[in-house]
């Protein structure tokens, strides 16, 4: 089963980790993006992110940048791609989803 999705990622502008991220350039951390997608795949795949094998940063995002997250589930795993408003590829990598499945136990 595919599934994905195209959306705008909110990204706040008084976001508390810009204040020290850097002083006068400030930048959102990495895990301030990933924790941001993790929200929006969750929410939209209907399940847990168990992990994210592969995370890969190519472009800083500022505060005020519009930034989409595109998003393709296939067989449990979730392949992502965050990109600027001028198609600058911001981000890409990997998220497994937890299965829904509970394994049976042996012999039940």
């Amino acid at each position: 089963m595919t599934d994905s999705l195209k959306v705008p990622l909110p990204m706040p502008t008084d976001h508390p980790a810009l204040v020290g991220h850097f002083p006068g350039h400030p930048i959102y951390p990495g895990v301030v993006l990933l924790d941001a997608a993790i929200g929006v795949i969750e929410s939209h795949f209907s399940a847990p992110v168990r992990s994210i094998p592969v995370a890969k940063f190519h472009a800083p995002v500022r505060p005020g940048m519009a930034v989409t997250l595109g998003a393709e589930l296939d067989d449990g795993q979730v392949r992502f791609e965050l990109t600027s408003s001028d198609g600058t590829r911001i981000a890409n990598g990997t998220a497994r989803l937890k299965s829904t499945d509970t394994p049976r136990a042996q012999g039940a």
